[in-house]
């Protein structure tokens, strides 16, 4: 059970992790991509996993280990933790998910109305006349210069396709996660409710099939998770 927990949560903390990443991508674009493996990254990838063991760390001590408890029944016993774990697990992290996601796609929309008014200004101020004058000064900037300031301060092409694939993560999280803590809050909460055991295993084996869906969706949606995927199976096979 517990580490039904701590994956579980580990799963929602990394999607969490990858929105505060893809935010961060679009607010200051000048310092992400300065290294391929920085503090930063390193704090998103090992935060999620940190959190998650310590949120299940009550049921590896033995919370869960109750007098005349069903060992064959799968399912959390203590009611405050069932209520702290689901807050923590997803009614936290969903709404900062949306909020991210809200933000990263202002952000792109902003910086892509930026790029778009640079290029229309661009070639008409190229065609623009020279001042009369006897002197004529013709200053051509290098093409050593603009590159790499352009590659710094930009959000490349890769990154707005792996931004685009964000909204179906997102939507297909909350369409597989939300019945389960729905159900999962409701049944401890709500002591005359009959909460059927056949609902409760449906909706947990939805919860289980958003950790199959994310890769399907990058597999699908992203050429270049698609390529590595490929180069995975080659090597494997």
């Amino acid at each position: 059970m517990a580490m039904d927990v701590m994956l579980c949560t580990a799963s929602i903390f990394n999607l969490c992790a990858i929105s505060v990443d893809r935010f961060v991508a679009v607010s200051v674009p000048l310092n992400y991509g300065r290294q391929r493996m920085d503090r930063r990254q390193a704090v998103l990838l090992g935060t999620p996993w940190a959190l998650s063991l310590a949120l299940a760390a009550p049921v590896l001590l033995g919370l869960n280990d109750r007098a005349g408890r069903d060992p064959r029944r799968c399912q959390l016993e203590d009611r405050d933790y069932v209520i702290y774990s689901s807050v923590c697990s997803f009614f936290v992290p969903c709404p900062l998910l949306l909020l991210l996601y809200c933000a990263t796609c202002r952000g792109l929309r902003r910086w892509e109305e930026a790029r778009r008014a640079k290029l229309r200004r661009g070639p008409g101020a190229a065609r623009r006349p020279p001042p009369p004058g006897p002197i004529r000064t013709v200053c051509r900037p290098g093409p050593t210069p603009a590159g790499p300031r352009r590659k710094r301060v930009g959000i490349t092409g890769r990154e707005r396709k792996a931004m685009r694939v964000l909204p179906i993560v997102v939507g297909a999280f909350l369409l597989c996660w939300t019945p389960f803590f729905v159900v999962h809050i409701t049944r401890v909460v709500c002591a005359s409710c009959a909460v059927p055991r056949q609902l409760v295993s449906s909706v947990t084996w939805l919860g289980y099939v958003n950790s199959a869906l994310n890769p399907i969706i990058y597999t699908v949606f992203n050429a270049e998770f698609r390529n590595y995927f490929r180069k995975v199976l080659h090597l494997t096979c």
